[in-house]
């Protein structure tokens, strides 16, 4: 249960700084920016994987959790017991944010600026290089370290900043799922749920042929 609380408290705080940066852009008339937005998603994570790195691996991502297990790397029973946790904190932490700012239409959704094509191509290929730095500088399922808080946070805070006009930069279904569930904007949220989970799932491809010992243990020796 603490794991699964650290992923609850993780993914909040995720969720609550990062949607709330663009809430609070929003609401005081661009005075975060889009820089300040990109800026809050990479340093927020980058303070949860030192926070409860140690405690729960701070995935505070269902394609990371789905990910770690294709990888071998996390047990598949935990699995359903992360996503829960991850999706329930990054709910409430949408709907604290709903208490606080009732007129904001939003509340950080991400929405395609484009063609949900252009956008579901966009959060895969973020998505899966993200994955790929988290397979290369985790320890297990651990994401802890100095290398591993300070390479996860750049690559979020990078990706953000270059696409997040375009498609939001999500890479992660439960940040976008909280933001939806709350405020509405329900249409397009099958983008963010599926192609962050196949851009993790194919970075687990794509680490194991850079490097087969060490990074992604084969098949036979995943944990069931």
């Amino acid at each position: 249960m603490n794991k699964l609380l650290a992923e609850f408290i993780g993914t909040f705080v995720l969720v609550f700084a990062g949607t709330g940066a663009v809430v609070v852009n929003d609401v005081s008339r661009g005075t975060v920016t889009h820089v300040g937005i990109a800026l809050t998603f990479g340093l927020v994570v980058l303070a949860m994987i030192y926070t409860v790195g140690d405690i729960s691996g701070a995935h505070l991502n269902p394609a990371v959790s789905t990910a770690f297990w294709l990888a071998g790397r996390f047990p598949g029973t935990q699995v359903l017991p992360y996503l829960s946790a991850q999706c329930l904190g990054a709910t409430a932490a949408s709907g604290t944010l709903r208490f606080l700012f009732p007129t904001n239409g939003s509340l950080g959704a991400t929405l395609p600026a484009g063609t949900a094509a252009q956008s579901f191509v966009l959060e895969l290929i973020l998505t899966l290089i993200l994955m790929f730095v988290i397979l290369n500088v985790s320890t297990g399922a651990k994401e802890k370290g100095i290398t591993a808080g300070i390479a996860v946070g750049a690559v979020i805070g990078l990706e953000a900043m270059f696409a997040g006009p375009i498609c939001g930069a999500s890479m992660n279904p439960a940040r976008s799922l909280g933001p939806a569930l709350v405020s509405g904007h329900l249409a397009q949220l099958w983008i963010y749920l599926t192609a962050p989970v196949l851009g993790a799932s194919l970075a687990v491809f794509a680490c194991r042929g850079c490097q087969e010992s060490g990074c992604c243990p084969p098949p036979s020796q995943k944990q069931s």
